[in-house]
């Protein structure tokens, strides 16, 4: 995959978790979702340490854009 590419399924993945809103489901929705949400929610932290890490280990750092 180039990098062009992994960019923009990064940008995709952003751009689907923004849609997500856990607050307009319901409490019996979110019940029944919990585990599946929950080892979803766990994956993504794992690849997106994953991928940090990486950066780190190349001696950059991550930084928060600045808000203009």
């Amino acid at each position: 995959m180039s990098t062009n590419e992994a960019i923009a399924r990064l940008d995709a993945a952003v751009s689907a978790l923004r849609d997500v809103d856990v607050s307009a489901w319901s409490e019996e929705t979110l019940r029944e979702r919990l585990g599946e949400l929950s080892t979803v929610l766990c994956a993504l932290d794992a690849a997106l340490s994953r991928v940090a890490d990486g950066v780190r280990a190349r001696g950059l750092r991550i930084e928060e854009p600045v808000s203009a």
